[in-house]
């Protein structure tokens, strides 16, 4: 079982954002902006849906990774910390699915 945490990811696309664009594709996709880093998210998140459907575990292994990095890169550029996503998650894992989607405002 792996040790490599989101923490980890999150650590690493902070320190090569800061690179030159030439030489890392993380600085490139935040210098190219939040528009650009969500439409290669969203694009992920469809090829993830895809290896889904399709039943094709290696793919959605590779696909997920995928995924989750540019989700990493969106919260930076967004200026949101992983801690504060993990801590929404548990503040709803504190309670039953449904009643925590019910008490959203529609």
């Amino acid at each position: 079982m792996s040790t490599f945490t989101l923490a980890d990811l999150e650590a690493i696309v902070d320190a090569r954002s800061r690179a030159d664009p030439s030489e890392s594709w993380t600085a490139k996709l935040v210098a190219s902006g939040q528009q650009k880093a969500a439409k290669k998210l969203g694009e992920e998140a469809v090829e993830t849906v895809i290896a889904a459907i399709e039943g094709d575990k290696a793919a959605l292994t590779s696909e997920t990774a995928d995924l989750l990095y540019h989700l990493i890169v969106v919260l930076k550029i967004g200026g949101v910390a992983l801690q504060d996503v993990m801590g929404e998650l548990e503040r709803r894992t504190s309670q039953s699915g449904l009643v925590e989607k019910a008490s959203r405002k529609s």
